[in-house]
């Protein structure tokens, strides 16, 4: 096992734990589990406080990519926990409808994407237009740290 601060291991907890290099191009445990971070950093409240205020590219950001929500869905409670803790503010970016995402960010978290239609240009002044842009997801996220949306 490589040398790393965050030890990984395997979802279904039969595989020995692995360092960074071990499992980023593979991914997957060899008892079929998916390796993910033995442990998260905590943020205490006063330390969430603290972040209010700073410009956005000084916020440090957590992205999960869930490229299949049903095949998140149907792993076990511990997994959906380790990736998307409790407690910890969440923005869902999504080039389509918001409502789905709100069961993954809840009602405390923001969902940036588009939900109207109609529209016809490059998909680049489109996003502009509806707000689909880095600085609104900052803005979201700067909103959901601060408590509102």
């Amino acid at each position: 096992m490589g040398e790393t601060a965050v030890k990984y291991v395997s979802t279904r907890g039969k595989s020995p734990a692995a360092g960074f290099e071990d499992v980023l191009l593979a991914g997957l445990a060899p008892d079929g589990g998916l390796y993910v971070p033995a442990a998260w950093p905590k943020l205490s409240a006063a330390e969430i406080r603290a972040l209010r205020g700073l410009d956005y590219a000084a916020l440090a950001a957590r992205v999960v990519s869930m490229p299949s929500s049903n095949v998140f869905d149907r792993q076990d409670a511990s997994y959906r926990d380790a990736v998307l803790p409790r407690g910890v503010p969440r923005v869902a970016v999504e080039a389509g409808v918001t409502d789905f995402w709100r069961k993954y960010v809840g009602l405390d978290g923001a969902v940036v994407g588009i939900d109207r239609f109609g529209e016809s240009a490059p998909a680049g002044e489109l996003f502009k237009h509806f707000g689909f842009t880095a600085q609104h997801v900052a803005e979201a996220a700067k909103g959901v740290l601060q408590g509102k949306e």
